[in-house]
């Protein structure tokens, strides 16, 4: 049985919407470039063909896989959450050691499929995240990186995500 994902209200509706996004429009737009790239004669030397297929191959890929996500999914509510401890849905802020106060780092914690660092969001299957996982506000955490070093940090707060 596939492993299940957690995720919130939120990034399971954006995987829905994604997945009909998908079904409903993009394959639209690929069924036409294929049609257009028939029309250009013999498929056998036709970039515009081999282009349009591998596209193709690509969404219908996208498609299965967000379809076999959705199944295994569990929607976490968000009453069923402690408001202390650090699990997937919360905001938490933590410190470095070393680091100055203003050198705090802010995060939400995610499943994997709504992880993004870039907006801040990351997920409970990475070094920081796992180790966050069920600790509290004032707590200290070992971080082991991927290249074996061992970071700490402080937990400063921890809220429900915004």
């Amino acid at each position: 049985m596939a492993k299940e994902v957690v995720v919130t209200h939120e990034g399971y509706k954006k995987l829905e919407d994604e997945l009909n996004t998908l079904r409903t429009v993009t394959r639209k737009e690929v069924a036409e470039k294929l049609k257009v790239a028939r029309g250009y004669g013999d498929l056998s030397e036709n970039a515009e063909y081999d282009a349009a297929k591998e596209e193709q191959a690509v969404v219908e890929a996208r498609i299965a896989d967000l379809e076999a996500t959705l199944k295994v999914a569990r929607v976490i509510d968000d009453s069923d959450l402690s408001t202390d401890t650090i699990s997937i849905g919360m905001h938490v802020r933590i410190l470095a050691e070393g680091d100055d106060e203003e050198d705090a780092e802010e995060y939400d914690i995610t499943g994997s499929t709504e992880a993004d660092i870039d907006a801040g969001r990351i997920s409970d299957e990475s070094p920081v995240g796992a180790a966050l996982v069920g600790h509290k506000a004032g707590e200290s955490v070992d971080v082991t990186l991927p290249n074996g070093s061992i970071l700490e940090y402080k937990i400063l707060a921890v809220s429900r995500t915004r």
